[in-house]
C-alpha cells in the first residue's frame, strides 16, 4: 500500500532529514542556510559559500577523466552508435511511448548497473562532495542513467516534442514545487564524461534567481507555474557552466535549471547522472527495490521516466556490479548504523516511489 505523503521516514543521521520517496526532503533547515557541523572534505570555504549563494558547485576531477572516458565508450556500445559515423546517431525506431520518443531526442542512455557506473557512484571523492553540501554522512546513491546527446536534428529534433506553455520545460524548470510555503530539499548532480563546450549544449542554469528568490517571488502571480519560471533575462540570466571530463557538477533542486540543445556541427554532450541523499534506511519496501535492481539489475522504479533499454536489457548483457564497502551502504545492502538487514526476497517493486 503507498505510504502517504504525511508518513516520513527519517534517515539514521544526527541531521534531521524526513522523507517519503529519498527523493525530496523535509529540514529544520534549507540547504542554502545551513552551518556547517563537519570539516569540509572536497568543498573550499569559498566553494561552500557559493554553493548556498547560487545553488551548484562543480567539483574538478571528481574522477579521473580517463575514467569518465571509459563510461563515454560504454555509452556508445551500450546503444550501438559509432561515434566516427554520425548517420548512426539519427536511426528510426519504433517507440514503446511518447515518452520513450522525448527520452531519445534528449539523448537518455537506459542503462543503470554497469560496473562503471557504480565505480563512480562510490567514488570517494564524489561521496565526500555530498557529504559537504548534506552535512551528513549516511547517504544513498542514486540509481539513474547517462546522457548522451548528439547534435539536435533529424530524428533528434527538440521540435518534434509538443510545446507547452506551463509545466516541465527543458530549457529551465525547477526539480521541486516553488510555490509550497516549506520548500522541499533536494539535491541533483552530473557528472561530465567529456568535455562540453557551449555549442554542444548540456546543463545550464539560473543562479541570479536562486539567490534572490525570495524577492522575485512576492512579485509573482498567485497562480504562478510552481516549476517553470518566467522571469527577465536581463536581471537574471542564465549560464552554462563549462565542464570538463570527470568534473562534478552538484546543484540544488531549488535552482531553476535545465539543458540547453546541442547545435554544434559534431560535437556530443555526455554525463552522468549521479546523486546522493540521506538514506531511508527503516524505508523496507524502497531499500528492497534498490537492492533487487542492484542484483537482478532491473529498471529502478522510483521514478516513472526510467523505462529500460527498448532492444535489449541491461539484464541480458551483463552480471551485477561490484560493490565496496563503501557502494555496499550507499546502496542500501548494508547499514550506515552496523545493523543487520533482512534479505529481500524476490522483485520487490517499490509502490511508494513510483
Amino acid at each position: 500500500m503507498p505510504v502517504s505523503d504525511r508518513y516520513l521516514y527519517r534517515a539514521p543521521s544526527d541531521v534531521p532529514y524526513f522523507s517519503a520517496d529519498a527523493d525530496t526532503y523535509l529540514a529544520q533547515t534549507p540547504l542554502r542556510e545551513l552551518s556547517k557541523e563537519r570539516k569540509l572534505r572536497v568543498l573550499s570555504e569559498e566553494d561552500f559559500t557559493f554553493w548556498q549563494t547560487y545553488g551548484y558547485i562543480v567539483v574538478k576531477q571528481a574522477v579521473p577523466s580517463a575514467v569518465a572516458d571509459k563510461l563515454l565508450q560504454f555509452a556508445w556500445d551500450f546503444q550501438g552508435l559509432d561515434p566516427e559515423r554520425p548517420e548512426t546517431w539519427y536511426e528510426e525506431y519504433a517507440y514503446r511511448s511518447d515518452l520513450d520518443r522525448e527520452l531519445h531526442i534528449y539523448g537518455f542512455v537506459e542503462a543503470y548497473q554497469h560496473q562503471l557506473i557504480w565505480d563512480n557512484r562510490q567514488a570517494q571523492r564524489v561521496y565526500d562532495a555530498f557529504v559537504d553540501v548534506w552535512d551528513c554522512e549516511e547517504l544513498w546513491v542514486t540509481l539513474d542513467r547517462l546522457n548522451l546527446n548528439p547534435p539536435n536534428v533529424k530524428t533528434r529534433d527538440r521540435a518534434l516534442i509538443p510545446s507547452t506553455e506551463r509545466g516541465f520545460d527543458i530549457r529551465l524548470h525547477w526539480d521541486i514545487d516553488s510555490t509550497l510555503g516549506v520548500v522541499p530539499q533536494r539535491v541533483q548532480g552530473i557528472i561530465a564524461l567529456n568535455d562540453t563546450t557551449q555549442e554542444q549544449g548540456g546543463f545550464q542554469c539560473n543562479p541570479e534567481l536562486f539567490r534572490h528568490f525570495d524577492r522575485w517571488k512576492v512579485g509573482q502571480p498567485a497562480d504562478r507555474d510552481p516549476i517553470r519560471p518566467v522571469y527577465d533575462p536581463v536581471e537574471f540570466p542564465v549560464v552554462r557552466p563549462e565542464l570538463e571530463a570527470g568534473d562534478l557538477l552538484i546543484w540544488n533542486g531549488a535552482l531553476a535549471h535545465g539543458v540547453a540543445p546541442n547545435v554544434s556541427a559534431n560535437g556530443v554532450r555526455a554525463v552522468q547522472y549521479l546523486s546522493m541523499m540521506p538514506a531511508l534506511e527503516s524505508h523496507t519496501r524502497l531499500r528492497e527495490s534498490r537492492v533487487n535492481s542492484w542484483r537482478n539489475l532491473t529498471t529502478p522504479d522510483w521514478n516513472a521516466t526510467l523505462l529500460g533499454d527498448r532492444d535489449k536489457h541491461e539484464s541480458l548483457r551483463y552480471g551485477s556490479a561490484e560493490l565496496t564497502d563503501l557502494g555496499s551502504k550507499l546502496l542500501g545492502l548494508t547499514s550506515w548504523t552496523g545493523q543487520e538487514f533482512d534479505e529481500p526476497t524476490g522483485d520487490v517493486a517499490c509502490e511508494e516511489s513510483a
